[in-house]
């Protein structure tokens, strides 16, 4: 059977986007996209997810939620419909105890969510920092995974090579979080609770391709365990 894996999208202009790399990279794992819609009700919410294995919440703009300085002038606050929209299917689908994976703003809104706190601009407030924006000429490096995580089980190497597309950056761990890599700065560039049903990635690894499939196809089969009839056959 299908294991059917939420994608949240962003809103601009009143339109829900969706970059085509997180459909492809859910398919190419073995998952099933489904397209969330941005409801602005808890129950409703809930019924969705009742219909979800699991969620991946996407990149975006700025989180303001435990925000620590002042945005600067090249990254624009998220806009509430989807902080509503976002923060309602990820209660709805922890409440279900399904897994979270979160990429960018999905790690970042995990975070803030758990009451952890964000840097607005981790290369201007944090000595020796790299330049971590595309934007303002950063380029891919390294990360390194702890080897006792989820994210390590996945990627089975300790140092990778990752792209790089945030001017915020965790401060504080939420509650129930640890950071599970880190860049050469001490950015932290993942995060995952206790089981490693929720997992949070700072870089973009829908845009890596091969190398993160395994990242995607980890995620997935945790969906799916959560229904034995939707097991992989032996």
């Amino acid at each position: 059977m299908d294991v059917l894996i939420g994608i949240t999208t962003s809103f601009e202009d009143g339109e829900q986007r969706l970059s085509h790399a997180y459909v492809r990279a859910v398919e190419q794992a073995g998952g099933t996209p489904v397209v969330v819609p941005m409801l602005e009700t808890a129950g409703a919410m809930a019924k969705i997810a009742q219909l979800l294995d699991g969620l991946i919440i996407t990149g975006g703009p700025a989180i303001t939620a435990g925000l620590i300085g002042s945005l600067p002038s090249d990254i624009s606050e998220t806009a509430p419909e989807r902080v509503l929209a976002d923060t309602l299917i990820a209660d709805a689908i922890e409440a279900e105890e399904k897994p979270i994976f979160g990429i960018c703003y999905g790690m970042q809104l995990l975070n803030a969510r758990a009451g952890g706190t964000i840097y607005a601009d981790v290369e201007a407030q944090v000595e020796k920092a790299f330049t971590h924006s595309a934007k303002r000429g950063a380029k891919m490096h390294d990360i390194e995974i702890d080897r006792s995580s989820a994210l390590f089980d996945a990627l089975r190497q300790q140092s990778v090579r990752v792209n790089t597309r945030h001017i915020q950056a965790i401060s504080n761990v939420g509650d129930a979080f640890r950071v599970t890599a880190v860049a050469p700065d001490g950015t932290p560039e993942a995060i995952e609770n206790a089981s490693g049903s929720i997992i949070g990635v700072q870089f973009h690894p829908e845009n890596l391709g091969d190398a993160m499939l395994p990242l995607f196809k980890q995620f997935i089969e945790r969906a799916r365990r959560k229904h034995p009839e939707k097991a992989s056959p032996l």
